[in-house]
């Protein structure tokens, strides 16, 4: 959670050649059809830096990296360094037809005992349009594909190895500020190649936790929350989208 939180080959932006990289707290930079943004929100509960590339990007694919070194603070999410989906949003969860997405991910370094999660950050609220974690939220969904340190989501596990989009999940719920957060965490360890439905999940939340079907998905947000260690988290390929009845 932040403050702000068959693949073709990605094709470069039009207008640059190379990797950009950024590095201030809340720098972000326009990759295709998504933004990716450093969201280093909570750096005063530690001590490091990061730093994040955009590699490639079109209107529908991105790859991209976070280089980061945390320290002190181990329970306290540093940053989530992600990308934001311009055109997955403003479609009310009962008008989801499907949601595609597929992510590939690797830690191309990674120290020993390091605490940060691989994650989505979806919003839901009542309005078409909201910013991520304000007034306008009412749910923040995470999908964890990667937890290591042993950190754990907001609240408490509720389920055990429920079974949704072909994988098993642990969830976990408990308030943030205004809104609700709901963790779907591995049950079996990393999931480096993801590629589902994110609808799956949505009718799950209706049918089993009682998020109402006239909520909108604000934003999809994908990225890493970083507690501490030091990392290279490498994404080749990264898309989703949301097709409407």
């Amino acid at each position: 959670m932040q403050i702000i939180r068959t693949l073709a080959l990605p094709v470069l932006l039009a207008g640059f050649g190379a990797a950009q990289t950024i590095t201030g707290q809340f720098d972000c930079l326009p990759a295709g059809g998504f933004q990716l943004c450093q969201n280093v929100w909570g750096a005063r509960s530690g001590t490091g830096s990061q730093q994040s590339t955009l590699n490639s990007a079109s209107n529908t694919t991105v790859a991209w990296s976070t280089t980061y070194n945390w320290a002190n603070g181990p329970n306290a999410v540093k940053s989530y360094a992600n990308v934001l989906s311009n055109a997955a949003k403003g479609v009310q969860l009962q008008n989801v037809a499907s949601a595609p997405t597929s992510w590939n991910w690797n830690y191309a370094s990674q120290s020993a005992g390091i605490r940060a999660d691989v994650s989505y950050d979806i919003w839901f609220g009542t309005a078409s349009s909201g910013q991520p974690a304000t007034a306008a939220s009412s749910y923040e969904i995470m999908i964890w594909l990667s937890g290591l340190g042993g950190i754990q989501p907001v609240g408490s596990q509720i389920t055990t190895g429920t079974s949704i989009a072909g994988h098993t999940w642990n969830l976990w719920k408990g308030p943030n500020s205004n809104w609700q957060v709901l963790s779907f965490v591995s049950s079996a360890g990393d999931i480096n190649s993801f590629n589902v439905d994110l609808n799956d999940f949505f009718k799950y939340l209706i049918q089993e936790q009682g998020v109402a079907p006239t909520q909108f998905v604000q934003a999809i947000q994908t990225g890493t929350e970083a507690f501490t260690g030091n990392a290279t988290l490498v994404t080749t390929a990264y898309s989703v989208s949301l097709v409407s009845k």
